[in-house]
């Protein structure tokens, strides 16, 4: 397996790496549970989310007894890092081990550091959950594709703030949710969404107003390859017969949003230049099917 350590699209096979990546989703969300459980609420939850850093995926500072507690993945040197503002630090490995063993090994490193935390020890958002002290099942660790994936994410945040750059209503950090396991930017109109009966409160919360949301999705959740995506919520009628870049991009009626396939925009000759396109369409598509006062929310 050969790959360009400084490539910003590299490849990423979704067969090729996906037991990494499914044990990955389960060991971030059991860091982002810790931060869930750390961190006051915020707006549509945004407090649970990790930041792409330029060593991998951070928690950012919690508060916890007698300062604030950082904890990040380094997929450069495959560690997991425990910093307290006092100065305390400890690394642990990231190595193939299953999510049983991550969880307890987990647990007894935030003991080292006095740190106490209780959280819903069962993954969220999978078809077939596995509490995180009985799953054997995910065990895999390929660093190099964890690596391939990070790079990924840096070279996607920088495009996605780039285009968050000429809007000025409400708009999110642009952030990586472990439960989905998808990196994402969203963009509000300001107008409180219809009622949705029947929803639970965690779905409730996160789309209370009118949203159009962009993001990457490594080929989780049954779709098997990676792809950006751009969606509206709520749905506004003729959203999927609006025209949208590049010509690869579709709407995917099953979900309810506009893909552009990884693979297609990492095979390009633009494939930066493809991306905004895609995130600039997509979204004027959307607020217009929707009727957003863009002269108010644009640069």
């Amino acid at each position: 397996m050969t790959d360009s350590a400084h490539e910003p699209w590299p490849a990423l096979p979704w067969r090729e790496w996906e037991a990494t990546a499914t044990t990955l989703h389960m060991w971030t969300q059991i860091v982002g549970k810790t931060r869930l459980e750390l961190s006051p609420l915020q707006a549509h939850w945004w407090n649970v989310a990790l930041y792409v850093t330029a060593r991998g995926l951070s928690t950012a500072a919690m508060p916890v007894p007698g300062g604030e507690l950082e904890i990040e993945f380094d997929f450069a040197e495959d560690q997991l890092l425990f910093r307290l503002s006092s100065g305390r630090h400890l690394s642990m490995p990231l190595r193939p081990q299953p999510v049983a063993d991550f969880y307890e090994e987990y647990l007894g490193y935030l003991s080292k550091l006095g740190v106490s935390v209780h959280i819903h020890p069962v993954t969220v958002e999978v078809s077939d959950p596995i509490p995180f002290t009985e799953d054997r099942v995910h065990a895999s660790y390929d660093g190099e594709y964890v690596r391939r994936f990070w790079r990924i994410l840096m070279h996607t945040t920088a495009l996605f703030q780039h285009f968050s750059s000429g809007f000025i209503g409400k708009i999110s950090p642009v952030h990586f949710f472990w439960g989905s396991f998808d990196l994402a930017v969203t963009r509000f109109s300001g107008r409180r969404a219809p009622d949705r009966p029947g929803v639970d409160r965690i779905t409730r919360e996160a789309y209370s107003h009118e949203v159009i949301s962009a993001g990457f999705w490594p080929g989780n959740g049954g779709f098997g390859e990676a792809a950006f995506y751009c969606y509206a919520a709520p749905v506004p009628d003729g959203l999927a017969a609006m025209t949208v870049r590049p010509g690869t991009a579709y709407w995917d009626a099953k979900l309810g949003e506009f893909r552009l396939k990884y693979d297609n925009l990492r095979r390009g000759p633009s494939p930066d230049e493809v991306l905004l396109d895609f995130l600039s369409t997509t979204y004027a598509a959307a607020a217009d099917a929707a009727k957003w006062d863009r002269a108010a929310l644009e640069r």
